[in-house]
């Protein structure tokens, strides 16, 4: 049975999360440039027709991105501080130690979330409903972002590689996948293969939910999915004990 440590993982998220916020809230502001950029140019290019797209998908490239962004911390924190080394031989497990770094970016994600729901409070767009919905998909994505993350990590013998890496794979999941613009406009066939990026299911839940586009139940079932298959990933990859 899998027993987690409650204390580990809330000390991580407060040091990680809560204080990162406090001593370097440039990380945020920097976290929240490429989407507000992003949101703006579809305000300006669409003449504001597109603008509520651009809030709830700027709101899920936003956790995209922070959670793909772990997998530069986990890096470093094995490949250059070694911090890691300390917790194998405790009690910490590395289900504690995933744990402790979601949880850690979901509190670092609230002040963007917050900028993000007074922007679609002005336009109308959160109901009690799709606002449940919003939450539920925001936990699955960041679980499922900080996965791919660990993955990539635990994978990297350079920590000189992770940041190119990472930053590609902000790119690709914040502009491609139809965060900012109607998922109708992509082809079906091609809609599948970029929901292997879980930035794409969640647009498109979104999408549906606020009544922006019409629901596709099913990318609900691969963002689940998604959820389980890249934790299952990230713990059989996370490299736990250097040989």
């Amino acid at each position: 049975m899998l027993y987690l440590n409650i204390r580990f993982i809330l000390t991580m998220a407060w040091y990680y999360g809560v204080k990162t916020i406090v001593r370097g809230p440039s990380y945020l502001i920097a976290s929240l440039a490429t989407p507000l950029t992003l949101l703006f140019l579809v305000f300006v290019l669409s003449h504001g027709a597109l603008v509520k797209f651009a809030i709830v998908g700027g709101l899920i490239a936003f956790i995209g991105s922070v959670g793909l962004s772990g997998a530069g911390d986990s890096a470093f924190f094995r490949l250059q501080l070694r911090i890691q080394d300390l917790y194998v031989p405790s009690k910490v497990s590395p289900f504690d130690y995933m744990a402790a770094f979601t949880l850690s970016y979901m509190v670092f994600s609230i002040p963007g979330i917050i900028l993000y729901v007074y922007l679609g409070t002005l336009y109308h767009l959160f109901t009690l409903y799709d606002s449940l919905i919003m939450l539920l998909v925001m936990i699955l994505l960041i679980i499922s972002t900080t996965s791919i993350a660990f993955m990539i990590s635990g994978s990297i013998k350079h920590l000189r590689n992770i940041w190119g890496i990472t930053g590609i794979l902000t790119i690709i999941t914040s502009i491609l996948p139809p965060t900012f613009y109607p998922y109708k406009y992509v082809p079906k066939a091609f809609l599948y293969i970029i929901a292997l990026s879980p930035t794409t299911p969640a647009a498109v839940i979104i999408q549906g939910a606020f009544g922006l586009s019409p629901v596709m139940n099913i990318m609900f079932f691969i963002l689940l999915g998604e959820a389980v298959i890249y934790t299952i990933l990230a713990r059989i990859l996370v490299k736990w004990r250097e040989n």
